[in-house]
């Protein structure tokens, strides 16, 4: 028995833990103290889910964040991997684009949707910047971390082999950086995800996060709920794939206390 359990804990734990918060979930709106227009049971969730499976709907407002996200992920790291790049290449560009970099560090992207739907309206625009200034900094900051980092011994040796600056930065700078960097991409893909559903409860009449606001609106409990559970099954199943590629990429090296 002890054998089984250490062997598929990490799967039935979790399995419990939901079993419980539904149970409790379950016997809460049986007691009658939240009425079912506030707190629905898990039943009438469970039904609407299906509902919404059989419409097609729901599958329209994942694909579409989706996208959004992609689109927003690979255009803030190209601009996170450009800018690491340049500060291993050259060192001093730096002081140009630093201050400007921590300045957009500190100002929350959902404090420019305002502006920025006064600037493009709501369409695709608006939220792909969003996403782009929320994932930016994680991945940037671990790349600029991982680039620094490197080890001075290593780069004496490609000066020892006369490597050139272009040849020290993608045999030895990069690879030795490449856990930082994969690891900034996971963060900067949850952070993706909070970003697109922020932007879409603002500016959008599609996606998950429009999906909720419009929940919240009709007064449907039951739906709101739906789509915050699946927005965090979707993040959680993309950073686990995150995850499953670091530790492949990796050899097991670098997953920074993950799963």
């Amino acid at each position: 028995m002890n054998s089984f359990w250490n062997k598929y804990k990490k799967y039935i734990a979790p399995v419990i833990t939901i079993l419980i918060i539904i149970f409790a979930w379950s016997a809460v709106c049986a007691s009658g103290t939240f009425s079912e227009y506030v707190l629905p049971s898990p039943g009438k969730v469970w039904n609407t889910f299906l509902k919404l499976l059989e419409s097609g709907d729901i599958w329209e407002d994942i694909i579409i964040s989706l996208i959004r996200v992609l689109k927003g992920f690979t255009i803030a790291f190209i601009l996170a991997f450009f800018l690491g790049t340049l500060t291993s290449l050259l060192p001093n560009s730096r002081i140009w684009y630093e201050p400007l970099v921590q300045f957009f560090r500190n100002v929350p992207p959902l404090s420019l949707i305002p502006l920025l739907i006064l600037w493009y309206g709501i369409g695709e625009t608006s939220k792909i910047i969003i996403i782009v200034l929320a994932s930016f900094f994680p991945i940037y900051l671990n790349i600029v971390k991982g680039i620094l980092g490197c080890d001075e011994k290593l780069l004496e040796v490609g000066d020892v082999y006369d490597y050139s600056a272009k040849e020290k930065l993608f045999g030895i700078i990069l690879p030795y950086a490449a856990a930082d960097i994969l690891v900034g991409m996971r963060i900067g893909l949850g952070y993706s995800w909070r970003a697109i559903i922020g932007a879409e409860m603002v500016a959008a009449a599609s996606g998950l996060g429009h999906m909720i606001l419009f929940a919240q609106q009709m007064s449907r409990t039951d739906k709101v709920i739906i789509g915050i559970i699946l927005i965090g099954t979707i993040g959680y199943l993309s950073d686990k794939l995150f995850g499953m590629i670091i530790k492949v990429v990796l050899k097991g090296v670098g997953e920074n206390g993950w799963q």
